[in-house]
This record gives structure tokens, sequence and C-alpha cells, in this order.
């Protein structure tokens, strides 16, 4: 199996950065608008899951020759209104702008994309495990 790695450190009470091992990072805060200067957790989980499905889409189009001006996703969570605020939906909008593209080929490579295809949509029904641990100031 193949693992991959991040580590999530602490900027301030409401500001963190997320680095991976090639040391390519992104920052997290959450604040409220006018103060939020990057995405929130939950607006990540989106953008994750946009960018994944994207990627295949397009390139399952690339592969049937067709041409693409413009690709984008539009996503919408919606979530619970308790704690913790999980999303209960997640809608995708998939607009291709092609002169040669058909609808109902669209439809199927974005069905493939997001149901077989895409492994952050996969992740999200999968189960996840945890540790904690204290460590002390050297």
């Amino acid at each position: 199996m193949s693992k991959r790695n991040v580590t999530v450190r602490m900027q301030g009470d409401y500001e963190y950065e997320a680095k991976n091992l090639q040391g390519n990072t992104v920052a997290i805060d959450m604040y409220d608008a006018p103060q939020k200067r990057a995405q929130s957790p939950m607006d990540l989980l989106l953008s994750a899951l946009g960018g994944c499905a994207s990627v295949d889409a397009v390139l399952m189009m690339r592969k049937k020759r067709r041409q693409i001006d413009d690709f984008f996703v539009e996503l919408e969570g919606t979530r619970n209104d308790g704690i913790p605020a999980y999303y209960v939906h997640i809608d995708l909008k998939f607009v291709l702008v092609s002169p040669d593209a058909k609808e109902e080929e669209f439809a199927k490579v974005v069905a493939l994309s997001v149901e077989k295809y895409c492994s952050v949509a996969s992740s999200i029904k999968s189960t996840i495990t945890f540790k904690s641990e204290v460590r002390r100031p050297s």
C-alpha cells in the first residue's frame, strides 16, 4: 500500500500550515471574513475533491480527443447544524466548454471520475483512526 505524509503545524491560534514531504505548503486559517487569508479545513476538503475529480475528467476528455476551451467545477457543501459540522451533502457541478464534446459522453466521464477514480471521493467514505502523544520541550 502507498502512503502519503503531511505535517500540519500551528502558526497561531487560528493559523496553520500543512507541509508534505516534498516541502509544498498550504496555508490554513479558521478566521471569519474579513480576516480570512486562507482556506479553512472544510474548504480544503471541497478543493481536494474538486481537484481530484477534475484531473480524471479532463484526462478522459483529452483521451477522447475533445477540445477543451475551459473547464471548472463549482462545489457546494451543506454542513450539519450541530457539532461536528460535517458535510451532509456535497454538490459538484462540472462545466466543460468545448466545441466538440457531447453532453452524454461528458456526463459518463464525470460519473466515472467521481464514483470510480477520485481517491478523495472514496476517502470521504473511509475509516479514520487516530492516536495522540504529548512531548515535553527539550
